[in-house]
């Protein structure tokens, strides 16, 4: 089998007569330009030749290339998947290649991705997650970051205040003060709340946002569980403050999708939703279209968090935080009283 050889930068350089150095400058960008008539010579030895430039070398001329990471906790998590969703679009627009990892929620996982992306000189990361309370795990990636934006690359975090880089910040305690406050309007008062795992900040703020706009009307949670922010971890708290026995009008769970498992659990115990017990969330995500009853919960702009991520990563400059306003929305699963 005859196999041609490659078309390589030297072939070019001969074939325009002038120098790889001169070639490189041309193809893979640089600081020096040659004349125009240099690089018209260049650029049509690359075409006669079908020369395809190297991207790796580009990454070198360049310091950086068109490649945009996102790491995100969970991509399965709807939350996730619709700001990474975001910043994708807002990539595509900008002809950016992206790509994107899964961490699991394992803070190892995202220094290691972050430190990839860092030695592949991609132009700018986004990282999608929950901010965690671990201060050793904390300043680890505080390391990582700086090292990433001393590299040159951009970077913006979404719901990980904090830290040394662009931040984008979801209402989350305004957010679930003001649905604690709506719920109490409707007539409810004695509530459950699903509060996700402790170590979770994005957790930790819905939750005390919750007991907070409890306090204003005088109330107090009945009964407070944490459990995994998943799902699975909305109905195993949920069916734990049923075995509990517990007397409660509403449940408030941290996570839309703690609040689907939630309902779940209460199908199968045949507590009717919400003529026995009312259910809220928390997210506003897409999948919620398909639940019955339709499910309270606070909605978030969760795509133009990832847009406005994206921007903010690929603008750079001094660190700011921008922060996204809740909106409270009311459906069938918590009627009026």
């Amino acid at each position: 089998m005859n196999l041609r050889a490659p078309v390589t930068l030297l072939d070019v350089a001969q074939r325009a007569g002038v120098s790889v150095a001169t070639a490189s400058r041309v193809l893979n960008g640089g600081d020096r330009v040659p004349r125009p008539e240099l690089q018209e010579r260049v650029r049509a030895a690359a075409a006669e030749l079908g020369y395809t430039p190297n991207a790796q070398a580009q990454a070198l001329a360049k310091s950086s290339t068109n490649v945009v990471g996102i790491l995100v906790h969970d991509i399965e998590d709807p939350y996730f998947a619709a700001i990474a969703n975001g910043v994708m679009r807002a990539a595509d627009e900008r002809h950016l290649l992206v790509m994107m990892a899964s961490t699991f929620r394992d803070a190892d996982r995202e220094i290691a991705y972050l430190s990839s992306l860092r030695a592949q000189r991609a132009r700018a990361a986004v990282m999608i997650g929950s901010r965690r309370t671990d201060a050793e795990q904390l300043a680890r990636t505080a390391t990582e970051i700086e090292a990433f934006l001393g590299s040159g690359a951009g970077l913006a975090l979404v719901s990980q205040a904090g830290m040394p880089a662009h931040t984008i910040e979801p209402d989350n305690r305004a957010g679930a003060a003001e649905l604690a406050r709506a719920l109490v309007g409707q007539g409810l008062r004695k509530f459950g709340i699903l509060a996700g795992p402790d170590a979770l900040a994005t957790a930790r703020d819905r939750r005390d946002g919750f007991v907070a706009g409890l306090a204003e009307t005088g109330l107090e949670p009945v009964a407070v569980r944490a459990g995994e922010f998943t799902r699975d971890g909305g109905h195993a708290a949920a069916l734990e403050l049923l075995d509990n026995k517990l007397d409660l009008d509403c449940l408030f769970a941290v996570n839309d999708v703690m609040a689907v498992g939630a309902m779940s659990a209460l199908r199968e115990r045949g507590v009717d939703v919400p003529g026995q017990l009312s259910v809220a969330g928390f997210d506003d995500i897409a999948t919620l279209r398909d639940v019955w009853p339709g499910l309270t919960t606070v909605r978030l702009p969760l795509e133009q968090m990832g847009r406005r991520a994206l921007e903010l990563a690929i603008e750079g400059g001094e660190p700011r935080t921008e922060t996204f306003p809740a909106e409270v929305v009311l459906r069938e699963s918590t009627p009026q009283r």
